[in-house]
């Protein structure tokens, strides 16, 4: 069996299909994967034995450290982005039997499976990435969000977005290679079959009329990294430490600041994550220490709360853990999302804009911080599962077979 995988993104877009490849070598597949061509993919691929094809500009260029680009930037970025597909696609599909695609922004994964006679499956891994009666479309960054008085009616505004967007084009494309034109670009892509790569307690699917959803569990892979030397005689130093981290994302400049601050005045000590944004500590300090990458599967159990972004892959680590979160997301993607389910689990406290006044994100503190929610969080932790890679390996397979 060969199997492509296909996304566009930042490590949070990557990293699960990384966790799907795995599983499926484990069952005799061959995989190949669509990718950034930023060097820590490269190398993360290189490790597994995994043939990365380079697809689009370095994701890292886009994130800058003023943002996102404009939303000028970000419609003239999709529209080459479709036309570099149809061009990297097809070769990349030769040979294979499946293409699983991981987001919205695979415009042309399912017309170059269908052009090649392979079969295609959609993945996204939260909920809210779905149309439902039951929650709004996530923000697209540089679109306007649309504005009506239910979520059905803001799916369909969505979808009207998102044909205006990419119908041209994508239909353009199509008919080079001999296939019909579609008339609802986003339901094209996710198909009335997707796959939700979450765990069903964290991010549970409701049903909603008009998708058959598979949920197979979250796509993760055990992180066993040892902790840096530094970091080890940090942790061992003193009581479990807030750690503060926003991933790729480039917070607000005060956020990380303002985070330790509430931190120090909740009496803990503090780990801030430097992540993409390159975050610093606002000054020395024997209970403050700045960390690079590490395992936040070895780390997170030391701590005394987590302060993200609202990051799928950082609420579910942080989430196994046990341990309670402070989420202040930025209006993008699924980070609202992921924000709203820790607040509603009452595991932790989620804050309702990215730049939180230093009083609102020391309430949020105390709250997350209650015995209260440590007791929520690590009841919660043993519900959690770790089988959602292995489990849609198998089913792949298993509909190929």
């Amino acid at each position: 069996m060969r199997v492509l995988l296909s996304t566009y993104g930042t490590r949070g877009d990557v990293e699960p299909l990384v966790a799907l490849a795995v599983r499926l070598q484990a069952l005799g597949a061959e995989v190949r994967m669509c990718a950034p061509p930023d060097a820590e993919f490269a190398e993360r691929l290189a490790g597994i034995g995994v043939q990365l094809v380079p697809v689009g500009p370095p994701v890292r260029g886009l994130m800058r450290d003023t943002g996102l680009p404009t939303a000028a930037e970000l419609s003239r970025h999709r529209t080459e982005m479709v036309a570099t597909q149809f061009d990297v696609f097809p070769a990349a599909a030769a040979g294979c039997d499946v293409l699983v695609a991981a987001g919205l922004a695979q415009i042309a994964a399912r017309s170059v499976a269908e052009a090649a006679g392979i079969r295609y499956v959609y993945a996204c891994y939260s909920a809210v990435n779905l149309p439902s009666p039951h929650h709004a479309p996530p923000p697209r960054p540089g679109w306007p969000e649309p504005a009506a008085d239910d979520n059905l009616a803001l799916w369909e505004r969505d979808a009207h977005q998102v044909d205006a967007q990419f119908g041209e084009v994508l239909n353009h494309h199509r008919a080079a290679i001999g296939l019909p034109p579609v008339d609802n670009v986003r339901d094209h892509v996710y198909t009335d079959r997707p796959w939700l790569a979450a765990d069903p307690v964290l991010g549970p699917w409701r049903p909603a009329p008009g998708l058959d959803v598979v949920q197979t569990g979250a796509w993760t892979l055990p992180d066993e990294r040892p902790l840096p030397a530094d970091l080890m005689a940090f942790l061992d130093a003193g009581e479990p430490p807030v750690y503060v981290g926003f991933g790729s994302i480039s917070p607000s400049p005060d956020i990380a600041r303002r985070a330790v601050e509430a931190s120090l005045a909740q009496g803990y000590r503090v780990l801030v994550s430097r992540g993409w944004a390159d975050l610093a500590l606002p000054e020395v300090r024997d209970d403050c220490l700045a960390v690079g990458e590490v395992s936040h599967q070895r780390l997170f159990p030391r701590t005394a709360a987590v302060v993200h972004h609202g990051g799928a892959g950082t609420t579910l680590t942080a989430a196994r853990a046990g341990v309670p979160q402070v989420v202040v997301p930025l209006r993008l993607a699924d980070n609202p999302y992921w924000a709203r389910r820790v607040a509603d689990l009452e595991i932790g406290a989620a804050l309702d804009e990215p730049d939180p006044a230093a009083d609102t994100l020391r309430l949020a503190f105390k709250t997350a911080l209650a015995p209260e929610t440590r007791a929520r969080a690590g009841a919660l932790a043993a519900g959690l599962r770790t089988d959602g890679a292995e489990t849609a390996a198998n089913l792949l397979l298993a509909t190929l077979r």
